[in-house]
């Protein structure tokens, strides 16, 4: 469930107070400036995934900056995506000062001070994730910050493609999946600074993740397709089926091996929480891809050491444990 805070039930004269303090409870101490004389109503809905918190941002013009003061009090190591849907921003950091508009995005350090001007009624999306995560260098994420990234150009544009898809569906993902689909917002965000930088190598480590990250959601979201095979992942992903081969190689395990052991995962953790009554034990198997319920049964049990019904038992009898105390 997304975490909204709203300024609507507040008089115009209370609300610049209360929106400076729930702009920085949600993303970082921030020095928030409003410029309408009586600001209209302010909406912040938030929902996180993993290590990404993703938040619908709606009020009226602002300035918000990032001062030495705000770095002072804390938030230091954090990188924030502002993907614009209405109204136009003006981003300048390092020096370097950037205006973009609606489709548009930008990214800012909270390591060092920015300002944020936002003349306009606004409507936008901001992902902000731990710096660490992303795994660049601190020179290619500098030429990376307060610049615009337009979705006229082809790998821009499938990122904020991604991005917007991520944001609608947050809600509706269980947090197995979301951490999953946002460790791949991350690594697409990487591929994206090291191009920019023009740091970017085909064999580069973190390109291979970014490529594994991609080609891993995909598969998720197809786990309880049956004929769900290293072709099909390929042919999906833009690469040839033996360097699918060769990245899962390079993770110590195959393209089988993975997908089974992620359906395994998923079956697992359905039957924990649904009564019997609810789904048999071969109906969640088939949900999941696997066809053939002795074989399912036989897997299971390879990997958990009981079977499938036993470990429904198990789960359930400890959940309604823990309910009883």
């Amino acid at each position: 469930m997304p975490t909204t805070i709203s300024t609507e039930p507040l008089s115009p004269a209370e609300r610049a107070e209360f929106w400076h303090d729930a702009v920085a409870r949600t993303f970082i101490p921030l020095e928030t400036r409003l410029l309408e004389p009586e600001p209209r109503a302010g909406r912040l809905s938030s929902d996180r995934l993993g290590a990404v918190q993703i938040t619908r941002a709606t009020a009226g013009p602002q300035v918000n900056s990032r001062t030495r003061r705000t770095i002072a009090a804390g938030g230091e190591g954090w990188i924030t995506v502002a993907l614009h849907h209405q109204g136009r921003g003006k981003l300048t950091q390092d020096g370097k000062e950037v205006v973009v508009g609606p489709g548009e995005f930008t990214l800012s350090d909270s390591s060092r001070p920015f300002t944020k001007e936002l003349p306009e009624p606004f409507d936008l999306t901001t992902y902000h994730l731990p710096r660490d995560a992303l795994h660049v260098q601190d020179d290619d994420l500098r030429a990376a910050v307060a610049t615009p990234f337009t979705v006229e150009s082809g790998s821009v544009a499938l990122v904020a493609s991604y991005l917007r898809k991520l944001a609608r569906g947050a809600a509706g993902l269980d947090p197995y999946t979301g951490s999953r689909l946002a460790d791949t917002a991350v690594d697409l965000l990487a591929l994206l600074i090291q191009e920019r930088s023009g740091s970017l190598r085909p064999a580069a480590p973190e390109a291979a993740r970014a490529i594994v990250a991609r080609i891993k959601d995909y598969a998720i979201r197809h786990l309880g397709d049956p004929a769900l095979s290293p072709e099909q992942i390929a042919a999906a992903s833009h690469v040839s089926v033996r360097y699918l081969h060769k990245l899962f190689q390079n993770e110590e395990t195959t393209v089988a091996k993975w997908i089974q052991r992620r359906r395994l995962e998923m079956c697992a953790r359905e039957l924990a929480r649904r009564p019997a009554a609810a789904a048999t034990v071969s109906s969640v198997a088939q949900r999941w891809g696997f066809v053939s319920p002795a074989h399912f049964s036989r897997v299971f049990r390879a990997a958990y050491g009981v079977s499938p019904r036993d470990w429904r038992v198990a789960r359930q009898g400890a959940a309604g444990l823990a309910e009883a105390a």
